[in-house]
């Protein structure tokens, strides 16, 4: 398949596994989510529709996130997941016997500055995405270069304003004979928006 030297090419000659993660944006909120959203319905006459679920091929998701100078609103599109082989992951990594049985899917994700103060100093919005295969979370790549066709650095991006969009590019580690892989996404303290890909 073709798009195995695209994945080849996204990542750093020395990239490093991330063996400890952590439980950052996205993670499993889902009792404080709902809760949260069931006070909101009570106390609010109009309230916000539901954060998170699952998304269509092509749809969007809105979300806010506390930036500096101020809160924005995104749309944001996760776009395609690119799957490689085990041996571009075993390859790309330092320790190649950690990676056995593994292949790299790098998500394609746009976001859309939708309202919000202009950003001058890059943004947190990409923090927030995570890969899942078969409903496990993948392990994210340490030094995969972000920087290939169709992706953006984050940390290249120093202004961002209303109405202007980018493409961001998380590269994970995940079984390579999963049968689907997941990208999610959430706001803060909210559910995740998932948007599923078929593998292979």
């Amino acid at each position: 398949m073709p798009h195995h030297q695209t994945v080849l090419r996204l990542v750093a000659p020395v990239a490093v596994l991330a063996l400890t993660l952590t439980a950052c944006g996205g993670g499993d909120d889902t009792a404080d989510a709902k809760s949260t959203g069931t006070a909101q319905a009570k106390a609010s006459p109009s309230p916000e529709p539901t954060s998170g679920g699952e998304m269509g091929t092509g749809e969007s998701a809105t979300g806010k996130v506390a930036e500096d100078p101020g809160e924005v609103t995104y749309e944001v599109l996760a776009q395609k997941v690119e799957v490689g082989t085990e041996a571009e992951a075993a390859r790309a990594v330092s320790e190649p016997d950690k990676v056995k049985g593994k292949a790299l899917a790098v998500a394609y994700v746009k976001y859309t500055h939708k309202s919000g103060p202009a950003l001058t100093e890059g943004s947190d919005v990409h923090d927030a995405t995570t890969v899942f295969a078969d409903g496990q979370r993948g392990t994210v790549l340490i030094g995969a270069s972000e920087d290939a066709a169709g992706c953006e650095d984050p940390y290249d991006v120093e202004s961002w304003k209303q109405g202007e969009s980018h493409v961001f590019c998380e590269t994970y580690v995940v079984p390579a004979n999963a049968k689907s892989v997941e990208v999610h996404w959430a706001e803060e303290d909210g559910e995740p928006y998932i948007w599923k890909f078929p593998n292979g």
